[in-house]
C-alpha cells in the first residue's frame, strides 16, 4: 500500500464529505479503513488509464449489482462530483439492469432519487 499519492480522487468522489467519509472509515476499523483509503482510492482510483467520472460509472454499476445500497449513494454523489448528470446515471441504471435485474434496478433507482433530492 502506498502512501506517496495525492488525495485527488478521493477528495473529488467524497466533495466536501471527505474529513467525515475518511473519520466515519477510521471509526468503523482503522485496518479496513487503511485498506479502503490506501488501496482503494490513492492507488485504484488514481490509476492512469479511465477519467474519474468513468470510474465513479464502473463503481456506480458495480455496487447495483452487489445491492450495496450506502456505498451506491456515496458514489453517485461521487459521480456528480466527477461531471456526471442525471441522465447518465439513469442510462447507467437502466443499462445494468439487463446484466443484473430489473429488482437491484429499481432499487438504485430508488437511492439516485434520495441522492438528487438532497442535492
Amino acid at each position: 500500500m502506498s502512501n506517496s499519492h495525492s488525495k485527488t480522487a478521493r477528495t473529488t468522489i467524497w466533495g466536501d464529505k471527505a474529513e467525515k467519509v475518511e473519520a466515519n472509515l477510521k471509526a468503523l476499523d482503522p485496518d479496513l479503513a487503511e485498506l479502503i483509503l490506501n488501496v482503494a482510492y490513492d492507488d485504484v482510483f488514481e490509476r492512469p488509464g479511465l477519467e474519474l467520472k468513468t470510474k465513479e460509472f464502473l463503481a456506480v454499476a458495480h455496487l447495483l449489482n452487489v445491492g450495496s445500497e450506502s456505498e451506491l449513494k456515496t458514489h453517485l454523489h461521487g459521480a456528480f462530483n466527477c461531471g456526471a448528470t442525471e441522465a447518465e446515471l439513469k442510462e447507467i441504471m437502466l443499462h445494468a439492469a439487463m446484466f443484473i435485474g430489473l429488482p437491484k434496478a429499481v432499487a438504485g433507482m430508488k437511492v439516485l432519487k434520495a441522492v438528487l433530492a438532497s442535492r
